[in-house]
């Protein structure tokens, strides 16, 4: 089974503050992997060293069979797909949709040159894969937010990348956005993609994710298949609250429980 990120002995510092501790993660072929934790607990830096935009004070990343480093990361990141909130900040909001996830296709975050035909049909099938070709003329400023998150998915998928990064994406969704969203990123089983999901919400682990990494206070404490990993036990620690878990429909839900 060949081993498509793999993170080996990481630490990582900011100035005097240790941000990660001796990580240790694989994800192979055929594995969609949620990092849960709470905020500040490090899930982001994880997800920018597996993009190659930041670097380990100490050990070894390898994502796609390349260790970073030694390989001309640019490369690497044409086979990635990424979906956070810094990206979406540094596109710009009076492009109309259509383009902005046309830019997916060379990893450009607006064009300054005429675009190929073919590639604005391939944009305008994206936003009709995720239910959205009826905005595609609008500005993307004018989105709602849950908008905003389909067209970064469409966005993301233009390069049919191996593997697809998500840092939070419904963040600041309500519970109908939410769950719109969370339809066309399960859909996701069906294509031939690897996925990495960053949430501090366990409730947003669809049933296409197979593994769970927990992560607390910068290190990994527990990592595995989602259903010997998601226990009360473990996200106790994790949390810091009582609280008690139940499956349905394949997905797992925390009742907090009194003091």
């Amino acid at each position: 089974m060949m081993s498509l990120i793999q993170l080996t002995d990481i630490n990582f510092k900011r100035e005097s503050r240790s941000i990660l501790q001796n990580v240790q993660f694989q994800m192979n072929e055929g594995e969609h992997w949620v990092i849960l934790g709470r905020n500040g607990s490090g899930k982001t830096t994880i997800l920018e060293m597996m993009n190659g935009y930041h670097f380990p004070s100490s050990g070894r990343v390898e994502v796609l069979g390349n260790e970073y480093g030694k390989c001309d990361i640019r490369e690497v990141r044409k086979r990635i797909g990424y979906i956070s909130q810094s990206l979406f900040e540094k596109l710009n909001l009076g492009d109309p949709v259509w383009e902005v996830v046309a830019t997916g296709e060379y990893g450009f975050l607006r064009f300054y040159q005429e675009i190929d035909q073919a590639v604005i049909d391939k944009a305008v099938g994206m936003l009709e894969t995720v239910q959205m070709a009826h905005v595609k003329d609008q500005p993307l400023g004018t989105l709602s937010q849950g908008e905003r998150k389909k067209v970064m998915l469409a966005r993301a998928l233009m390069s049919s990348p191996e593997i697809l990064i998500m840092d939070e994406p419904c963040a600041g969704l309500d519970l109908y956005e939410r769950e719109r969203l969370l339809v066309n990123i399960n859909a996701l089983s069906k294509q031939n993609i690897s996925l990495v999901y960053v949430t501090h919400h366990i409730e947003e682990i669809m049933p296409l994710f197979t593994h769970v990494a927990l992560l607390e206070q910068g290190e990994i404490i527990a990592s595995g298949e989602k259903m010997k990993v998601l226990h009360a036990e473990n996200l106790q620690k994790a949390y810091q609250v009582p609280l008690a878990v139940e499956w349905f429909q394949d997905r797992p839900w925390i009742k907090v429980l009194p003091e």
